[in-house]
């Protein structure tokens, strides 16, 4: 046994070995990443307070990254966080989740009881059976284990070794990243830097999560010099000239110093380079010791006792004395009921020591013991057993399918497909056809995000029904309309049977939906849905149902859409993507016909679904989420909103996240909480998609209008709309803010084209006829028209009255906008009684919803006015808000960020807004209280109590 194993595992510290970083951990101690591990402990803190992060800790093999992940996983667990460790294998692809299910198997009991509870998790877990599926596996799987997370928290979950982390669990670690942000979760993940090629999958991946502001990466570089004799000279007694000897040759790498130590106890030789020396500690076994040892070699980096020792084929006895010299000499550790190397270098050095030949019978050994496909597949591959490994690799795709790992199981398939020509009796090993298999391949490539190499492999087999019919819904999703409605007409041509028409038919229909051709929509969705409900197409029904229920509602006819959805709604698919759409377009439509209760408790069902499949953050779920926070906001539940806002990311990276943190900004904006300056610099790197700039923009208009920016607001309008095509129905509100804007501004140039656009989504729509407006679009119609007439200089009475009457259909804060603007007409009309009623109506409302930039501008508007009661609480809120000494609000906000030493420039990017208006507030400034340079403002600023 080596010197190192008899060390005591005690602390101590001196001067010079607590300035060089060593602290107390792993086998004792861990030297030299003091630094590494404050950051680690850091993010567990932070973490701890609710601010959830990831941790990236790379560096080249055997440099010390498990030695630090495990003292932060001792110390956390001190601070009571609940663990999770899991590591990847060298297999790759072939294990789909591997490490997940390593961490729930390894799991405290309460926690592995908590997975257990959740199907797609349990069946991760030893001795339960898969899933039934359902449609979107892989999201339910990623939802589970969040929501595990949460009930389980504070947590720290740890993957090892991603740089052989299968493309699921790479999936997997990019969701986590993206979305735990308020969770006491703590993520960390190693990796080795030196395994990296250019063409490396992992490469890419961790480019995109280093750029999330959630994530932290950690690089560990060689232990310095003084470090590492430190460190050597804890693994045991030692002469200087030896201490010496090892430092230089280790280079900085704490493993390689290890076995040169141990290599020197044993009177071992040292010769150069890594992988000799390794050689020569497994050489001195005996001859049953290196038989064990090559055979656990091939396993991987853990194995089984019993399968073990059925491979090596020695008996009993003289099994475990090989193995107790093994462990003895610190190659294998024991791991379970099984062991595991002590690094994976060794595992990787005896297995290329390997002979061919030998290779392949340890291989074909274990073939024919386990069952598991992926790792059968493997072996059998490995073993030349080319039969075996297609049968395994069809097997393996199907259980991968029903793991919920579409891209392994894509893989599997692909394998499969790559051996067929080769072996006899393809069809009957993989349990298909040819042509199925690729089909799948297709699918699961499909479903793994991959549409382009999905649209590529239909393309290439015998244009089925079915084969069409998927390729026109790809070719739908990539944006290729032409290109889908000529695969649906195909797949209506080619359907062999009732079932496949009545998917056709529906894909048909959802293509035409905004094409040219809508008017088809009626005649085929009514084919398609005879043919699905006699076939018992369910899916096909409730699709064809959806498509036109969406026709009939643009057409105007809103009763009938209501029944459609209705319909749709009533069961369950089998199919949960389909469940959730139907939901959300049932509650969307009671949505935008103003039937707020009833849009509110079916959103409410919808997402209750979601929450019980682990869909929270699935497309639907998140549409559904994202409309019942549209709901709160509108019925003037701003309180509630405000919840549900808070669980949309602010630091976003990417375009769907930007989306859903931009429907925050309505109650933000609303209430001017300290929150949007931020989120609008996280959203303005997504302003090239026309969703994002749409929302985030034209909430930033307000913001501007509110701030008394309108130059910025008009800026902000125009990009809102320059993506929007003729008709949008987004046209109305944006052109009601952007003429808002003008009226500030004082100017007329670019009203007409405003309210022409406008008008023209009212009368002709995207499809070039007038089509059904909701009560909100016809009230944001009315409100550009009145607009318009306030940018001109009047003040009319009747058309304030309309918008007011058009937005109480329960649409509280818009209604409450309206009266602002119909008290001034009314005062201007000369109807002061009137316009009185209506602005304390409109105050009500605004400290009802702490609406603080409608109370100060209703406070300005009324004391102006001389109305009386404008001296309440609310009043006095909103007045601690506006400006002071002349200024307008927004060049108190330019004034204090002069002050703070900014240029023109940096107070630009910090609001917003143009450098040029930047300069004419700057210049107002300058005016107003009499001074001549920037500074001279500032202390004026400051005697007059501006900047407090």
């Amino acid at each position: 046994m080596s010197t190192k194993a008899n060390i005591a595992s005690e602390s101590w510290t001196n001067e010079v070995s607590v300035r060089r970083g060593i602290v107390s951990g792993v086998n004792g101690l861990l030297v030299g990443r003091s630094a590494e591990l404050a950051r680690l402990l850091r993010m567990l803190e932070s973490a701890a307070e609710g601010i959830a992060g990831v941790a990236l800790v790379g560096g080249d093999a055997g440099i010390g990254k498990t030695r630090l992940v495990t003292e932060l996983v001792d110390q956390a667990r001190e601070r009571g966080f609940n663990v999770l460790v899991g590591q990847c294998a060298e297999l790759g692809d072939a294990l789909p989740y591997l490490p997940l299910a390593d961490a729930l198997r390894g799991a405290a009991p309460a926690v592995s009881a908590a997975a257990a509870t959740r199907p797609l998790l349990g069946q991760l877990l030893p001795g339960t059976e898969s899933a039934p599926a359902a449609g979107l596996t892989q999201q339910r799987l990623f939802g589970s284990l969040l929501g595990l997370l949460a009930d389980v928290q504070p947590v720290l979950f740890v993957i090892e070794d991603l740089h052989w982390a299968d493309r699921s669990t790479r999936d997997l670690l990019v969701f986590l990243s993206r979305m735990v942000q308020a969770e006491q979760v703590c993520v960390v993940g190693t990796y080795r830097t030196d395994d990296l090629h250019r063409r490396h999958p992992l490469r890419s991946v961790l480019a995109e999560l280093k750029r999330l502001p959630t994530v932290t990466s950690v690089e560990l570089g060689p232990l310095k010099s003084g470090d590492m004799f430190d460190y050597v000279a804890t693994l045991g007694e030692v002469n200087a000239q030896a201490l010496g000897l090892i430092v230089s040759r280790a280079d900085g790498n704490p493993f390689y110093a290890e076995e040169l130590f141990a290599a020197m106890t044993e009177g071992d030789s040292m010769p150069d380079g890594l992988a000799s020396l390794l050689m020569t500690r497994v050489e001195v076994l005996s001859e049953a010791g290196q038989r064990v040892l090559r055979a656990a070699a091939v396993a991987g980096r853990r194995v089984e006792d019993e399968l073990l020792r059925e491979v090596s084929g020695l008996p009993l006895a003289e099994f475990e004395q090989a193995v107790r010299e093994i462990v003895s000499r610190g190659l294998l550790r024991v791991d379970g009921y099984g062991y595991a190397f002590r690094h994976a270098l060794l595992q990787e050095a005896v297995y290329t020591d390997l002979l061919p030949g030998e290779r392949t019978r340890l291989h074909a050994a274990f073939a024919r013991l386990l069952t598991a496909p992926a790792e059968l597949a493997h072996h059998h591959l490995a073993g030349h057993d080319l039969a075996g490994a297609l049968a395994a690799s069809a097997e393996a795709g199907r259980l991968a399918e029903r793991l919920g790992a579409p891209a392994e199981a894509h893989s599997h398939y692909d394998q499969a497909l790559a051996l067929w020509d080769r072996v006899e009796g393809a069809a009957e090993l993989a349990g298909e056809s040819r042509e199925e298999l690729a089909f799948r391949s297709a699918v699961t490539a499909a479903d793994s995000g991959d549409n382009h190499r999905a649209i590529v492999r239909l393309r290439a087999l015998p244009p089925t029904s079915e084969v069409n019919e998927r390729l026109a819904y790809y070719l739908y999703e990539i944006d290729d309309p032409a290109g889908a409605i000529e695969a649906a007409e195909r797949a209506v041509e080619e359907a062999k049977d009732q079932v496949a028409l009545s998917r056709a038919l529906a894909t048909q229909a959802r293509t035409l939906l905004w094409s040219s051709r809508h008017q088809e929509v009626e005649a085929l969705t009514t084919r398609a849905l005879e043919t699905a409900r006699a076939a018992g197409a369910k899916d096909a029904e409730v699709g064809a149902l959806l498509t036109l229920a969406i026709h009939v509602e643009h057409q105007g006819d809103v009763e009938r859409a209501h029944q459609l959805v209705e319909t749709a709604s009533a069961g369950h698919t089998g199919d949960l993507a389909m469940d959730l759409r139907a939901r959300f377009h049932h509650a969307r439509i009671h949505y935008d016909q103003g039937m707020m209760s009833f849009a509110a408790e079916v959103a409410d069902d919808g997402i209750q679904l979601a929450l019980e499949t682990g869909l929270k953050w699935s497309t639907y779920g998140t549409d559904l989420r994202f409309l019942r926070f549209l709901i709160h906001y509108a019925t003037g539940e701003w309180d509630e909103a405000e919840g549900v806002a808070a669980g949309f990311p602010v630091r976003v990276g990417t375009q769907p996240e930007a989306i859903l943190s931009s429907f925050a900004l309505f109650v933000e904006v609303g209430r001017d909480l300290p929150a949007v300056e931020s989120r609008l610099s996280w959203l303005a790197p997504f302003w090239s998609d026309a969703l994002a700039v749409y929302m985030s923009r034209g909430l930033a208009a307000e913001h501007a209008l509110w701030h008394g920016d309108p130059a910025a607001a008009l800026e902000h309008v125009h990009a809102a709309m320059a993506p929007l095509i003729e008709g949008d129905s987004g046209t109305l509100r944006l052109a009601a803010i952007g003429l808002w804007a003008l009226a500030e501004l004082g100017t007329t140039e670019g009203a007409d084209e405003l309210l022409s656009r406008a008008r023209f989504a009212v009368d002709s729509g995207p499809l070039g006829q007038r089509g059904h407006l909701g009560p909100e679009g016809l009230a944001w119609a009315a409100r550009a028209e009145a607009e318009w007439h306030r940018v001109h200089g009047r003040l009319d009475v009747e058309l304030w009255r309309n918008v007011v009457a058009a937005f109480d259909y329960g649409f509280v804060y818009e209604a409450a906008r309206a009266r602002w603007r119909l008290a001034e007409a009314l005062l201007a009309s000369g109807d002061r009684v009137a316009a009185q009623a209506e602005w304390e109506l409109a105050r009500k409302v605004a400290g009802k919803l702490r609406a603080v930039p409608l109370e100060r501008a209703l406070l300005e508007f009324g004391r102006r006015a001389r109305f009386g009661g404008g001296s309440d609480g609310a009043g006095d809120r909103a007045g601690d808000r506006a400006g002071d000494g002349g200024l307008t609000a927004r060049e108190v906000e330019v004034l204090g960020l002069v002050a703070e030493g900014m240029t023109n420039r940096e107070i630009a990017q910090r609001l917003f807004i143009a450098q040029k208006t930047v300069s004419v507030h700057v210049s107002n400034i300058l005016g107003k209280l009499e001074v001549s340079t920037r500074t001279q403002a500032a202390a004026a600023a400051r005697r007059l109590g501006l900047l407090t």
